[in-house]
């Protein structure tokens, strides 16, 4: 077991152009829709910007998701980046062209007061829950 533990720590991670820790990849059945605004805002606490990604069917939750940040006044649109990419079908076996879109969100001047006031909303509401 101490084998495995030391070879485990001894991995090192390679940082390349295409992983980013302020990136939210998107699926559009695997998490309710609230996970990824919530996940955002917390990304974007963490680095004032989020990039929200996503593919084919799971787009319209990315767009839903950029917009509720944006419409509570959270967030700003900094680039939206629209492609299409190749995946390979294994069932058809050969590759099947994908929609992608990449939206980057931004912090607003206020997006700190909001949050802050936010969380202590939530406090008092947890208050009165554990009085009564």
């Amino acid at each position: 077991m101490e084998g495995v533990t030391e070879g485990v720590n001894n991995i090192s991670i390679n940082m390349n152009d295409s992983y980013k820790k302020n990136r939210i990849q998107v699926s559009n059945t695997k998490k309710p829709l609230f996970f990824y605004v919530n996940l955002a805002k917390r990304y974007m606490q963490q680095h004032n910007e989020v990039e929200l990604s996503a593919l084919g069917m799971a787009i319209a939750t990315v767009v839903t998701v950029a917009e509720i940040l944006k419409n509570n006044g959270l967030a700003v649109e900094k680039k939206i980046m629209t492609s299409t990419v190749d995946i390979k079908d294994d069932s058809r076996g050969r590759p099947v062209q994908k929609a992608k879109i990449e939206i980057v969100l931004g912090k607003t001047a206020n997006f700190d007061e909001l949050m802050a006031a936010a969380a202590a909303e939530d406090g008092e509401n947890g208050d009165i829950e554990e009085s009564a």
